[in-house]
């Protein structure tokens, strides 16, 4: 670390990620909080001799070395920082007085000090006293295991519901027509995926929390964890109740499929075209918001995962272990997997890819949904996911039989194209759709006749828009 490289730190004054503490004449004991904090978390700076906003008091002369020796032995004392850790802490100079710097990696390990775990948030350091807090720092840690893995003993194969195994096998067809799922008995699907293991406490066998969660019957889920719900809610008029409600109780397979319909029932379509292909953007996007809400809950806890459509935004909701808290962009979004072996056994049904790939999907098809606005993402103890979305569209279907006697399904193809890149001229339209120009230039010809779109702008800079009817 050099003056030029601390300089922007200092500036950020304190924050998730740096520690700014004044130990001019002695070291400040609290930094082992901070450092246990950081290790517990995703790692930060440490800068002694800095005052809170910033600015640089310096450390004595005098104590420097002294402070130096007294971290380097601290951090190797089994009875303050548990388990020990290395970390060089070095003097540096800047504005003409000596600072002690430090970098804390995150640790794969779960650290206490002084037998007291801690965390970090945008406040500062915090002890972790009640059972869920430090549970939920074991699990991020992959100390206690993913709650997915619990087994249950006494659970039989009647225990799943009828027919959802044939329903599984049908998927997986329509992916691979050489699954492996294609000649397998329902027992050894459940082997293979992991869903039934051995508790290395009890040495009893049995099938997991995660088939209980994607294949059971609403009794065996009532049975093992009877917190376990999704609140599908609608607040377009009444924003203080609800206009419509479906408490979803079922499996995840059975939740996906009653969160699409609801969906469905209250939020409009956007035509897309894509190769020439139509698709629904409402369709694809929310199916990926949905997965996410299914699949990467934390269920250890009873907070309820939820999905509410508001006027002109949706808003799913679920409890998290966050590696880091934050408000996030699309971009800068990590993912981390809550749930592999639930994970696996969509994308062994063709449901998922691999990790990432829903993110991806919202960032390629979100602008033309989103209606030019942000997603926010934040990213806590609940996970928080914000769509926008057009709250009025005129249905393609809506403008048959209409002005001059309908439109072709050519002209309908064009007018989607508009629809999705409003304000462009034909070139552009005409690469993004596969369109020919000149088919492109007809079809846009013919719809500016029948009043169904206008160039506005330049020859230049101008584009076409939709007309609203």
């Amino acid at each position: 670390m050099t003056e030029k490289e601390l300089r922007p730190l200092l500036i950020r004054r304190e924050w998730t990620e740096i520690e700014l503490k004044r130990s001019k004449d002695s070291l400040a004991r609290s930094v082992y909080e901070s450092i246990c904090a950081f290790l517990n978390r995703r790692g930060g700076h440490i800068v002694l001799g800095a005052n809170n906003d910033g600015s640089i008091e310096g450390v004595s002369e005098e104590s420097l070395q002294t402070q130096l020796d007294t971290l380097a032995k601290d951090l190797n004392n089994p009875q303050l920082i548990n388990p020990t850790c290395y970390i060089e802490f070095e003097p540096l100079v800047i504005d003409g007085k000596k600072v002690i710097y430090g970098y804390v990696p995150e640790s794969s390990e779960a650290h206490t000090y002084k037998g007291v775990y801690y965390d970090r948030n945008q406040d500062g350091d915090f002890e972790l006293r009640n059972t869920q807090q430090i549970f939920n720092l074991l699990v991020r840690k992959g100390k206690a295991g993913y709650t997915e893995n619990r087994v249950y003993p006494f659970l039989t194969i009647e225990d799943f519901e009828p027919g959802i195994f044939d329903f599984v096998r049908s998927q997986a067809k329509i992916d691979n027509p050489n699954h492996p799922w294609l000649t397998m008995s329902d027992e050894e699907i459940l082997v293979s995926s992991g869903m039934r293991l051995r508790d290395s406490q009890t040495g009893q066998e049995g099938y997991t929390l995660a088939a209980v969660l994607v294949l059971g019957t609403e009794r065996t889920i009532s049975n093992v964890l009877p917190h376990f719900k999704t609140d599908a809610l609608c607040r377009i008029n009444d924003t203080f109740l609800y206009d419509d409600r479906d408490v979803i109780r079922c499996n995840m397979i059975r939740s996906l499929e009653r969160l699409m319909t609801f969906a469905k029932k209250h939020l409009p379509e956007v035509p897309f075209l894509e190769e020439r292909h139509r698709i629904s953007l409402r369709d694809t996007i929310l199916r990926e918001i949905f997965l996410n809400l299914l699949i990467h809950r934390e269920v250890s806890n009873s907070y309820p995962a939820s999905f509410t459509i508001f006027k002109d935004t949706v808003v799913a909701e679920n409890w998290n272990i966050p590696y880091h808290k934050a408000t996030v962009s699309l971009t800068e979004l990590t993912p981390h997997p809550k749930n592999p072996t639930i994970a696996r056994f969509f994308a062994n049904m063709g449901y998922v890819e691999e990790l990432g790939v829903g993110r991806r999907t919202l960032l390629k098809y979100g602008p033309a949904y989103f209606d030019g606005r942000d997603v926010a993402i934040e990213e806590d103890d609940v996970f928080r996911i914000t769509i926008p979305y057009k709250p009025t569209i005129l249905p393609i279907g809506g403008i048959n039989g209409g002005i001059n006697g309908g439109i072709t399904e050519g002209e309908k193809l064009a007018l989607d194209v508009v629809r999705t890149y409003p304000g462009n001229r034909v070139p552009y339209l005409s690469k993004a759709s596969g369109i020919p120009e000149r088919t492109l230039e007809r079809y846009t010809s013919l719809l500016r006749e029948k009043g169904l779109i206008e160039y506005k702008g330049s020859k230049r800079t101008g584009g076409y828009y939709p007309v609203e009817r």
